[in-house]
């Protein structure tokens, strides 16, 4: 397997999603007077604070939100770290200092705002008469039932004091918000469930999406749903007037720069994506058919070349007790989709992370099936039990880098030679 390859295609497009290109590109002039105050989550948003510090003229105070072990060294901005996927104290704490640091500002001051992915469950901030253990409820159904990232914001932002645009509503500031993207689609509102960008989203979609997938929430959060309370501000409202917004980084950018190294190495790439989403497993055997007709018979393309594509796919909890995340689950379903086959395949998540573990994702090729039998191991069955973490980790196929400092969701590549 040439892992060498495949890891030189993620490496680039990771850099190709430093924050600090595109802050640059998109840096908001100072206030004549008044302060100028950072706020911001995700998992690369200790990142994105130390970028701007070195590119912005004057002082600057705030507080940025990121995962536990992703936080950085910065000058002046204070980074605090919380639980990700699942929300704690630490994040419900960190909520109410964002949201008592932007209250107090005036129409003289800006805030700068740097959101990424992973913020959603980074500053949980139940509504009046919810608590942080209904938020963890809301949390925790959402990640089982294999919505996608676009329905599960939805939800979120109808059931919090910070979400869906009401962070930047509670400050009289100007705020001026620089998004790094891993959302299929780059839509801004839903990046971290959008904490200063509103959308026309209302409470009645939110229910639909309950009803849909079935999430089994607690009483006082479908009351709370069912109620005015649960309204969040629309992006026609005044106070979002002065407002604007960037994205200075997105999977569309890195699979072009991942496309480019290809070439560089005589492999043709081919951009399927940078938006796919649904089932890591339904999603694994699109790239699998794709893969094979292009080994067999040199169609739609010739050999050699390279699949990239981007993305959330989700993974819908069937057994228990299994770990890994929706990387690992669709290289495991690769791997049985294309045994026998001269394919190779590396999946994983720019922010080095897989769900909630230690690798960013894992290795896969036409050998895989054959290693894990021989390892004791029936892939369908620990495939349908959720638990790639323990195949991959078994014949030592984990892609692991720690974490990057940025996030723009799923990378894949998948090699035909």
């Amino acid at each position: 397997m040439d892992k060498p390859f495949l890891a030189a295609l993620f490496d680039v497009a990771v850099q190709a999603a430093d924050p600090l290109t595109g802050i640059r590109a998109h840096l908001p002039e100072p206030p004549p007077s008044g302060r100028t105050v950072v706020i911001g989550a995700g998992k690369g948003a200790a990142q994105m604070a130390a970028a701007l510090e070195t590119l912005w003229p004057g002082p600057l105070t705030g507080i940025v939100v990121t995962r536990y072990g992703y936080g950085c060294e910065t000058r002046g901005i204070e980074v605090l770290e919380a639980a990700h996927p699942v929300p704690d104290e630490a994040g419900l704490a960190a909520g109410a200092r964002l949201l008592d640091l932007v209250s107090g500002l005036t129409e003289s001051d800006l805030v700068i705002a740097l959101v990424c992915g992973g913020g959603s469950a980074l500053l949980p901030a139940p509504p009046e008469g919810l608590t942080l253990a209904d938020e963890i409820a809301v949390n925790e159904a959402l990640l089982a039932s294999g919505a996608p990232i676009s329905a599960m914001n939805m939800v979120r932002k109808h059931v919090s004091r910070i979400k869906g645009g009401r962070l930047a509503s509670a400050t009289r500031a100007r705020v001026v918000s620089l998004l790094v993207s891993d959302i299929p689609g780059d839509n801004p509102a839903a990046i971290a469930s959008g904490p200063t960008i509103p959308d026309a989203s209302t409470r009645a979609d939110a229910l639909a999406i309950v009803a849909q997938y079935r999430l089994d929430l607690p009483a006082a959060v479908m009351a709370h749903l069912n109620g005015p309370a649960a309204d969040a501000p629309m992006p026609d409202d005044p106070v979002f007037a002065r407002h604007e917004h960037h994205i200075v980084a997105s999977a569309r950018v890195s699979l072009e720069a991942a496309a480019a190294e290809a070439r560089g190495h005589g492999v043709m790439p081919v951009i399927l994506s940078d938006a796919m989403e649904g089932e890591a497993r339904d999603v694994a055997l699109v790239h699998a058919a794709i893969a094979r007709e292009v080994l067999a018979r040199g169609r739609p393309f010739s050999r050699p070349a390279v699949l990239l594509s981007g993305g959330e796919t989700t993974v819908t909890l069937r057994g228990r007790g299994g770990r890994g995340g929706r990387n690992g689950e669709f290289a495991l379903a690769m791997a049985l989709a294309i045994d026998g086959h001269a394919i190779e395949v590396l999946a994983a998540d720019t922010d080095g992370i897989d769900g909630s573990e230690d690798n960013a994702g894992a290795f896969a090729d036409g050998t895989t099936v054959r290693r894990l039998r021989a390892a004791g191991i029936d892939p369908r069955e620990i495939l349908d039990r959720n638990d790639s973490y323990t195949a991959f980790s078994t014949i030592g196929d984990f892609h692991v880098t720690g974490p990057t400092g940025t996030n723009v969701n799923d990378f894949r590549a998948i090699l035909i030679r």
